[in-house]
């Protein structure tokens, strides 16, 4: 039995996410009232993803509660409709997206911090938001991972979402190039038109490792449990 039952795990990170957020937008950054805003940023893309993921789990947790010893069918049917768009969230975005965000962004920070996340955003940003933004992402779907089983899409349709959001993405920072001038992230201003076009493309493809690794480890962790489980429902031998 779990230390903390999921939903109330479901809520608290909801919560943790609805504050980062709001702290994030109320600061006061020249970059915020650019072309594009808050959404140029793939970090704050994110967040909007992690907070609807769970906000989606708290609803499919309600869902679920009031539909317990209901023999309606449309209620039954809606709530399969919650499910499937939870787990579909998990394994095409809020997981991928999310461990892309933290990996992607501390290789580059450890690496040289100016390419990514300069300096001069410490006097706007302080530590525990960089962290909210750029740290807790990851031990949180780690924990969903761990607490909620998904019910992954076939892989072929799974990779296919993962490639839509990532070239969608990539697009729209072209063209915040193409409209500005300016590159949503100062690495880019460093790489000929060459690079860049390999640098995506490397984008694209980490972004659809994520999702396969994903894949791997919800399997590995709910078929071991499901061993566990069966296991211990095994009568004894005298």
């Amino acid at each position: 039995m779990a230390l903390v039952p999921c939903q109330v795990l479901h809520a608290a990170i909801l919560l943790s996410y609805c504050s980062i957020l709001c702290n994030y937008k109320a600061i006061d950054m020249p970059a915020h009232q650019t072309y594009g805003g808050s959404w140029k940023f793939l970090t704050f893309i994110d967040l909007v993803i992690q907070a609807v993921f769970f906000g989606i789990c708290v609803l499919t947790d309600l869902s679920s509660l009031l539909t317990k010893g209901n023999d309606s069918q449309e209620q039954e049917r809606q709530l399969k409709k919650l499910i499937s768009l939870r787990d579909w969230m998990m394994a095409v975005l809020a997981f991928p997206v999310g461990v892309f965000v933290v990996t992607m962004f501390w290789s580059i920070y450890i690496y040289d911090r100016e390419l990514v996340y300069p300096k001069l955003l410490d006097n706007f940003i302080p530590a525990w938001l960089n962290h909210g933004m750029h740290t807790t992402v990851l031990p949180f779907v780690l924990i969903e991972m761990r607490t909620t089983h998904h019910q992954y899409p076939s892989r072929s349709c799974g990779l296919a979402a993962v490639c839509t959001f990532a070239v969608g993405y990539i697009l729209w920072v072209c063209w915040i190039h193409h409209v500005t001038g300016v590159w949503v992230y100062p690495l880019l201003e460093h790489l000929s038109p060459g690079v860049k076009v390999v640098f995506f493309a490397a984008v694209t493809v980490i972004i659809n490792m994520f999702y396969l690794v994903g894949e791997v480890l919800n399997n590995y962790i709910w078929d071991t449990q499901k061993c566990i489980e069966e296991g211990k429902e095994k009568p004894k031998l005298d």
